[in-house]
């Protein structure tokens, strides 16, 4: 017997994972580059109302969210996008659309960690840019090999250690703004015309709540998923916007606008003037944010290219299961080799945008999806009359109008 089955005798995926490893999850794929690497980014177009930017994005994440929770219950499987947009537009092309839409987004966001690990990293020690990329897509896509339990709790680590480098950019950094600082001006705009920046800000701000989708992904590997994914991907949402939003009001008020904004390691830049120490010590733990987030991202991208190949979507031998690591090896395989190319090609904020651009498509379409299947096939009357889906697409699409408009008038 060969230790790769084929699709038609595909050896199951592992059911090993409870809610606080789902969550962490979650939560590691969201704590990465768009915090520890883009904050400053979002604070050159948003300014001093950068932590408004990160709440408009989360509401719009968040609304999103609460149909990735009704249509994973409704349908628990792998290639979770690709299901729900071919079940509520009845059409199966639409589906496989949308699901190779969602690799490619795994693939550009693995990239885009890729290239801020390598600006943290250069803190250290210069190596060149193609030799630690290809080195760490090596290494993480060994791990994702590895097996299910194991990335996770690996990457449940690293969550760990991720969130304490926030909270001590939020202690020591935060402990140390003036009891003058106007609170205000970081949530309050003073004029419409500020509105533009802010849009734009949330836009890409958005890419730091890119993860809580790729939860559900893994549901084939999750215990009890009926109950677990909704209170694991909710939880993992909450918890990264108090985060986002606390860092990025220390982060305007720490330094200078055009510091902020040209910074590689902001976090860093932030600390720095407090402690020389908690400077390096903030850099060594953004390195692992970042990998974190692309542990994740290669995990999600290779389950949905497995599930797609499973339900007769994709190739059949991208299906193939290992039956010692009960993982997709050949789906890994494949989407490692993509990430390394990508890495190499883009800059990190063409990967950001592009990546924040086509998820915001991905949402608008599976919001209209639930719409749809709730018309049809409502649970009840209270769900059939049920509006959020509508607000998300509607939220969605309002993002992607601004981004629009920006790269063709601005």
């Amino acid at each position: 017997m060969t230790d790769i089955q084929s699709s038609t005798k595909a050896a199951p995926l592992a059911r090993r994972i409870g809610l606080p490893l789902l969550t962490l999850y979650g939560l590691g794929t969201m704590l990465g580059a768009g915090i520890y690497v883009l904050v400053g980014k979002v604070a050159a177009t948003a300014g001093i109302l950068t932590p408004l930017a990160f709440i408009v994005a989360a509401i719009s994440a968040y609304v999103t969210a609460l149909s990735y929770c009704q249509l994973v219950v409704r349908y628990p499987m792998s290639a979770g996008e690709a299901c729900y947009v071919e079940q509520g537009f009845s059409h199966r092309n639409y589906g496989i659309i949308v699901g190779y839409l969602v690799i490619f987004t795994g693939i550009v966001s693995s990239a885009t960690l890729l290239n801020g690990f390598v600006g943290y990293l250069s803190h250290f020690i210069e190596l060149p840019h193609y030799i630690t990329i290809l080195f760490m897509v090596c290494l993480l896509g060994g791990i994702a090999i590895w097996g299910i339990a194991e990335s996770l709790w690996l990457a449940a680590l690293f969550t760990f250690i991720e969130v304490a480098g926030l909270l001590l950019v939020i202690i020591v950094a935060g402990g140390a703004l003036p009891e003058s600082t106007l609170w205000q001006q970081a949530f309050i705009p003073d004029s419409t015309l500020v509105w533009g920046g802010i849009l734009s800000g949330a836009f890409l701000a958005f890419y730091a709540f890119i993860g809580f989708e790729d939860m559900v992904n893994i549901v084939e590997e999750v215990k009890n998923p009926g109950q677990t994914m909704p209170r694991g991907i909710l939880l993992a949402l909450v918890i990264a916007t108090l985060l986002y939003v606390l860092v990025a009001y220390v982060a305007v008020f720490s330094l200078p606008q055009s510091e902020l904004a040209a910074s590689d390691a902001p976090l860093k830049d932030i600390l720095e003037p407090h402690h020389p120490m908690a400077g390096t010590l903030i850099s060594i733990i953004s390195l692992f944010a970042i990998l974190n987030g692309l542990l994740a991202q290669l995990i999600m991208a290779s389950r949905v290219l497995y599930g797609m190949a499973f339900q007769g979507r994709a190739p059949a031998i991208l299906a193939a299961v290992s039956n010692r690591t009960q993982t997709p090896v050949t789906a890994t395989i494949i989407i490692a080799f993509t990430v390394l190319v990508f890495a190499l090609w883009l800059p990190l904020v063409t990967l950001a945008k592009t990546t924040s651009f086509i998820i915001l498509v991905i949402f608008a379409l599976i919001n209209l999806s639930l719409w749809l299947i709730q018309r049809r096939e409502p649970i009840d009357k209270a769900e059939k009359r049920g509006g959020w889906p509508l607000t998300g697409a509607a939220l969605s699409l309002l993002l992607i109008g601004v981004q629009s408009y920006n790269l063709l008038f601005a």
